[in-house]
């Protein structure tokens, strides 16, 4: 199976994946809606420079979809809550400081098609942001009547900080293993989406089984969004994406893609790729994408982020036929039929 025809084949999959994000949020929109005012008043300065940089990172708020897990795995598994609502802009103030933060790590110059901070401010104030926005989520999450949640929450940021440590410290490394590449992306992505799904649980009285299991939806999921984000940055379209792309193999990353590339080459192949990578001026996006795609590797890597996205949704049969539910099956299908 070529790339184009994997793509057009889950795009026409009769799934619950065919509800677009409105539908899939429906269930908890009014609740996302308190979700919104919650992290705008949270963030909301005395000072007007500092405003007008929290109004750029407003713009990057797109899917909403850590709140959203966070919400709808607790309306599949009880009530929400107050609680829920200020999780939910915390968990939304901690992916967006990576944003800002990650913007600078990746030399970035867009994001949802507005300019990054560093872009518009410089990395100092981007870096800089970044800390303000992580010193409110802990500041609203101290609001909270116990510590679980500060605890769960530093912890997981704590694994996200070690991740993106961990990928920067083998930034260059092209021999990478499959193995080690996951480890990184179950640390700097998708030990949140996990927390949030196995918050949303416990705080509307799951069991700990239902607890559990939506914990391991989450980083399934989390898993298979980053695969899918890797690919996107070798095959995607700037333009419908709206982010700068192409900058992981540029800065040296290896990702899944290129881990599968050098691990079934032949020895001449691999020695012509490792060679480009090694000049950055001549990492050339055209050159990248047709040998990757031509080898078969970014579909194998789309294909195993359908894996993951297929465990995940096993899951949630321990969870009881809701809308809820139904919408956590659509928005892990979702990760894979983003748009290229």
């Amino acid at each position: 199976m070529k790339l184009d025809d994997f793509l057009a084949a889950m795009v026409m999959a009769p799934t619950t994946s065919q509800l677009d994000l409105t539908s899939a949020y429906a269930p908890v929109r009014r609740d996302l809606d308190v979700v919104v005012r919650l992290f705008d008043a949270e963030v909301t300065a005395d000072l007007p420079f500092v405003n007008e940089l929290v109004a750029t990172v407003r713009s990057y708020r797109g899917k909403m979809l850590r709140p959203a897990l966070l919400l709808l795995a607790g309306k599949a598994t009880g009530t929400i809550t107050a609680t829920h609502h200020t999780l939910g802009a915390v968990v939304e103030l901690v992916h967006m400081a990576t944003l800002v933060h990650d913007d600078v790590l990746d030399e970035a110059t867009e994001r949802r098609r507005h300019p990054t901070i560093a872009a518009l401010a410089g990395n100092t104030a981007a870096v800089l942001l970044g800390d303000f926005l992580i010193s409110h989520a802990f500041h609203l999450c101290s609001s909270l009547n116990d510590q679980y949640a500060s605890r769960r929450i530093g912890a997981t940021t704590n694994t996200v900080c070690e991740g993106e440590m961990l990928q920067d410290w083998q930034q260059g490394n092209f021999a990478l293993t499959e193995a080690e590449y996951l480890d990184i992306i179950r640390r700097k992505t998708a030990v949140l989406t996990a927390t949030c799904c196995a918050l949303g649980a416990r705080y509307a009285g799951a069991s700990q089984a239902q607890i559990d299991a939506l914990e391991s939806f989450g980083l399934a999921v989390g898993v298979a969004f980053q695969i899918v984000d890797d690919v996107l940055d070798i095959a995607g379209n700037e333009h419908t994406i709206g982010k700068t792309l192409g900058l992981d193999l540029d800065l040296g990353k290896a990702t899944l893609p290129l881990i599968h590339f050098l691990r079934e080459a032949e020895s001449s192949d691999r020695a012509a790729m490792l060679r480009r990578l090694k000049v950055r001026a001549e990492r050339t996006g055209e050159y990248l994408r047709g040998r990757l795609e031509d080898s078969g590797s970014l579909l194998y890597a789309l294909q195993e982020a359908e894996r993951y996205v297929r465990q995940a949704q096993c899951r949630l049969d321990l969870l009881p036929a809701s809308d809820a539910r139904s919408s956590l099956l659509a928005l892990a299908d979702f990760v894979v039929q983003r748009q290229f």
